[in-house]
Parts: C-alpha cells; structure tokens; sequence
C-alpha cells in the first residue's frame, strides 16, 4: 500500500472527504525516509513538521541532566511524531525523535496544517479528534503510570501492541515503562 493509501484510509476513518479534496490534503505533505538509528528531531531543534508515520517505527525520546533516557512514545504505522510543544509553540525541542527501523513518514508543517484547517471544515474536525485521541492516550499513560506496578504497565503494553516486543529493542521498552533493562529482563522471564 502507498503513502498515499495509508494516509486516505487513517483519515476516512474519521471524515469523508472527496477524492479532490483527499488530493489538495495530500499535496500539503512532504515524504521523506530515514535510516534506523538517524535522528528526526533533536534536542534544541526548531521544529516545523508533524510526521505521520507509514512504515517502520520511530520513538520520541526525553534526556534528563543525569543523561537518562525516557522514552515518550513509540510511533508505529499510522502515528504521528514530533515534539508538539515546540511545534505549536515555537520554542525550541526538548523531545528528541529518531528512528528505531528504516521508516517513511509524511511531513506536514506547522503551516500548512493550519492553512489546510481553515480551507476545509472536515479537516480541522479530524485534526481535533486526532489531538484529543492523543491527549486521551496520554492521561491513560499517566494514570496507569500512576497506579500499576511495572510488571502491569509490561503486560498492558505487550496486550496493546504486541509487535513491539520484536521490534524494539527491550531497553527502549524498560525506558518507556521507566524501569532498567534488568528489571524488565526479569519481568518476560518470570
């Protein structure tokens, strides 16, 4: 399936647009690949794109002062990528975001989404529910951050996304669920 295709089918899940109108949207984005291990975003970046992800998988990162990795999330086919807030708020990145596979992605800048907005009612509504899917997914991180033990939060990852566990390398994931990878070597062993 073509860029293209993945990206008309995630988006008529949400709205129906017609097949010119499907165009004009899709002619705002720019395809771009990038090797498994290259960096997208890094720190202190300014940053202008939004990525949807159409093959491989990427993962936005944080760095801490004591150089510990946290890992924000994982973006899959049909994710979107970037650091939002320095995206929307024109600051400078503190997300980092490079590729954990060889990927291809769809660029949208800042601009054009908005332009894209304010042509096409249909569009602002998809890209609201996007964004509010996201912050959903989001607070459910959190609160299970808050509430479960790691053992839990490993499984519920591995029930949500059971690729991951062959595609990622296992130290990412014990960073995801904030953990070392000796803790989380304990966990799929036990």
């Amino acid at each position: 399936m073509s860029s293209k295709e993945i990206l008309q089918n995630y988006v008529a899940k949400t709205i129906s647009l017609t097949d010119e109108q499907f165009d004009y949207f899709f002619s705002h984005f720019k395809p771009q690949s990038f090797k498994k291990g290259q960096a997208i975003i890094t720190a202190g970046d300014r940053v202008n794109c939004e990525y949807f992800v159409t093959a491989g998988c990427l993962k936005a990162f944080y760095i801490n002062d004591d150089l510990k990795m946290f890992i924000l999330q994982f973006a899959m086919p049909t994710w979107w990528a970037s650091d939002f807030d320095a995206l929307y708020s024109g600051n400078i990145a503190t997300i980092g975001l490079d590729c954990i596979t060889d990927a291809e992605v769809l660029c949208l800048t800042s601009a054009d989404r908005e332009k894209l907005c304010k042509e096409i009612h249909d569009i602002e509504h998809f890209f609201r529910w996007r964004t509010n899917k996201g912050y959903v997914a989001s607070q459910k991180r959190l609160l299970s951050f808050m509430n479960n033990d790691t053992k839990y939060r490993y499984e519920e990852l591995m029930a949500q996304y059971p690729e991951l566990y062959n595609l990622v390398p296992k130290q990412l994931i014990a960073a995801y669920l904030g953990v070392s990878r000796e803790t989380l070597s304990r966990l799929y062993h036990s």
